[in-house]
């Protein structure tokens, strides 16, 4: 077994992709099309799923309706270490309370953002994720200054991991060089890929994970691509990456939820529509998803 493989010890390595949320027209959810799409991103290469996550528009969901999504995962993942629920929320302890509804479910981790409606300083940040830690699953941190500004510099992830609140790191800004500076403050924290389009970088720059988007549309070519980078296979996984860049980088753009929903659509999937406030996608904006969805297709991707 090698370190970036799942495995029950660090169920937060490994592909673990961030579920879009089917919704029926009339905007409810879908759970019996979210259980397929779990079981079939497990059976495509995933090793597990993130519900609740900003892709699956958990801002958007009822209390009743995210507690049950996490207890659907659960169910059609058959194995809760398989799982790892967001848990962002407005305040410490409405995430405290997601983080022991995991725990309560048997998930192997949750994913946390930094306080999201509130720019808080260094203190401010180690007691929300203290807090949270102390529901008892480990905390992967989730970096995304670009949404929260709150930036969780290597610095501050290196205290956190210190602190003992956190065992992994979701990193989104795209900046791969903050994963050597990482790897030198941190060396025990996980390195998790946090945006689909800088995959290959932070794969060769010693990631361990991918916390991962457009699998809910290729999950076996993404699988492959993925375990090819992190082996250090650039023969294979060059190319393939070329291949996919123009659908992969949909995952860092504002629509990335509508992107990938429709990608989802494209291949017969149940991608559906969005809650507000996401809009439908633009005319130009959902020519250009299909067409990079339709080059994956004719590349032999699936």
């Amino acid at each position: 077994m090698t370190a970036t493989t799942w495995n029950n010890a660090r169920p937060w390595r490994g592909i673990m992709v961030a579920t879009a949320l089917p919704l029926r027209d009339d905007l409810s959810v879908d759970h019996d099309a979210y259980a397929d799409h779990v079981r079939w991103l497990l059976d495509n290469g995933c090793d597990g799923v993130v519900p609740n996550g900003s892709l699956g528009e958990y801002q958007t969901l009822t209390d009743e309706e995210r507690a049950r999504v996490v207890r659907t995962a659960v169910e059609a993942a058959g194995d809760g270490a398989r799982v790892m629920p967001g848990v962002s929320a407005y305040g410490s302890g409405e995430a405290r309370r997601w983080a022991e509804q995991a725990a309560d479910e048997g998930c192997g981790s949750v994913l946390l953002l930094p306080p999201n409606a509130y720019r808080a300083g260094e203190p401010g940040v180690r007691a929300h994720y203290a807090e949270v830690a102390r529901a008892g699953v480990p905390v992967v941190a989730y970096n995304n200054p670009i949404d929260t500004k709150v930036d969780l510099t290597p610095a501050l992830l290196a205290r956190l991991h210190q602190d003992g609140s956190v065992v992994a790191v979701k990193e989104f800004t795209g900046d791969v060089r903050r994963a050597y500076e990482i790897a030198e403050l941190a060396p025990e924290l996980d390195l998790l890929i946090g945006a689909d389009d800088v995959l290959l970088e932070l794969a060769v720059a010693g990631a361990v994970g991918w916390i991962a988007g457009y699998p809910n549309a290729f999950p076996a070519g993404c699988a492959t691509l993925y375990h090819a980078a992190v082996a250090g296979d650039l023969e294979t996984a060059r190319p393939l990456y070329k291949s996919l860049h123009s659908l992969l980088r949909w995952d860092s753009k504002t629509e990335f939820v509508q992107a990938i929903k429709l990608s989802m659509d494209l291949v017969g999937r149940r991608g559906g529509p969005t809650r507000p406030p996401r809009s439908p996608l633009t005319a130009e904006t959902e020519s250009a998803v299909r067409a990079a969805t339709e080059k994956a297709v004719a590349d032999g991707h699936r």
